[in-house]
């Protein structure tokens, strides 16, 4: 594994520096700015989304065949880096992330051709039926039905916590075709829009004051066989396939670094207890120090599932390492970041996070959205397998307990 870059990597890297120099306006920046949620709101996002797919970087992890760009695994890590660097607008990355690679291994021909051009372009925007009431961690136990009806199904159940579904027109579902054999037998993967009658979404308001969840509940919805990803009651494969890519597919340390230079510019700012600056006291020092190494031991991790991933292996169970560290030590960052802005953790305006608001927050811009974001970021280590989930992983699939 070599971490040195090469001349075409930093040729590369200077494109992307460009690109987003010349196309990221000082509006998306802003808007960003004031975002606490794991994305940034979808008109912003959309808007982003839309100039990467139209330069054909927005599915910038596909391979040519799928109408990617083809970048090796060092070019999507060095532009998922210059993006965070930028500020550049988190997007809803369940079409290019999640559902693309999987219609690409399992969906057929006339699935490819519709959903991966849109995909691309984001036409679409998806939201993943997964958890359900009783049925999170243990993914396995899910009710929600899809009965036989012709060449339809018929739904009715609930999905919970899902992602965006007040915006999305897509979703990827689980549902259960049958009650034969193990709980794991006899799970479909499906796909649907969500202005299909007898779809209905309620919202959950997250303790940051975002609108980021939902609860969708499913009313005798009829949605075609077609839709169907891969052989009836072999969803199961087909789910654990895309939460490879969910869990292990995100590079979590670009993102970390970014925090991590936000949080030393609010120490120079702030003062410590001896009225100092707060950069300058060692127990605050110390505490960024260590968190340093540890985003930095997490890189190299990273770093090593790419050079895994160049070799053309999936991600498998080692996927769980980087969920893990990249939740756990993000939520590490958030405390200290929290620490670091003091009494200015106090206000609670989530008015003053929505784009075009004219509520004014009453401390330095740079503490706006730290408390929310440390609320939002409570949920990290339960969203996409809980760490507890995952230790369990690790130790069967890779310790081999």
């Amino acid at each position: 594994m070599e971490l040195a870059l090469k001349p075409e990597d930093e040729a590369f890297r200077q494109e992307v520096r460009d690109f987003i120099s010349e196309n990221l306006s000082e509006e998306l920046r802003a808007n960003t700015a004031i975002q606490a949620s794991i994305r940034t709101d979808p008109d912003t996002a959309g808007r982003w989304a839309r100039i990467l797919g139209q330069k054909g970087w927005l599915a910038y992890n596909w391979p040519k065949s799928m109408g990617g760009p083809g970048w090796n695994v060092l070019q999507r890590y060095i532009f998922e880096s210059e993006c965070a660097t930028a500020g550049a607008p988190a997007i809803n990355s369940m079409g290019y992330r999640m559902i693309g690679p999987l219609i690409d291994k399992f969906g057929t021909q006339e699935q490819k051709d519709f959903y991966l051009p849109r995909i691309a372009l984001h036409e679409d925007s998806w939201c993943q039926g997964y958890s359900e009431p009783g049925a999170g961690s243990d993914l396995a136990a899910l009710q929600t039905k899809a009965e036989s009806d012709g060449d339809d199904y018929i739904i009715n159940g609930t999905k919970i916590w899902t992602t965006g579904a007040h915006y999305a027109n897509r979703c990827f579902c689980l549902v259960r075709t049958s009650n034969e054999g193990k709980k794991q037998e006899g799970i479909s993967f499906v796909l649907m829009d969500m202005d299909t009658p007898g779809i209905t979404v309620q919202p959950i308001m997250m303790l940051s004051g975002d609108h980021e969840l939902n609860q969708v509940f499913f009313d005798n919805v009829r949605i075609p066989k077609t839709n169907r990803i891969g052989e009836e009651n072999q969803g199961w494969t087909v789910a654990k396939y895309l939460l490879e890519f969910e869990r292990g597919g995100i590079s979590y340390t670009p993102g970390l670094n970014a925090n991590l230079a936000s949080i030393r510019k609010i120490a120079a700012e702030e003062r410590s207890n001896d009225g100092g600056r707060l950069i300058d006291d060692s127990g605050f020092a110390g505490r960024l120090a260590k968190l340093e190494v540890e985003v930095m031991s997490a890189e190299y991790t990273e770093k090593k599932q790419m050079a895994a991933l160049a070799k053309g292996h999936n991600p498998g169970a080692k996927s769980s390492i980087t969920k893990l560290l990249g939740s756990e030590i993000g939520q590490r960052v958030a405390e200290l970041k929290m620490e670091a802005i003091s009494y200015y953790a106090l206000p609670f305006l989530p008015e003053s996070r929505i784009p075009g608001n004219n509520v004014e927050y009453p401390g330095p811009e740079y503490a706006r959205t730290v408390t929310a974001s440390y609320l939002n970021g409570r949920a990290s280590t339960i969203y996409a397998g809980s760490s507890e989930v995952q230790r369990t992983i690790l130790s069967k699939q890779v310790l081999g307990l």
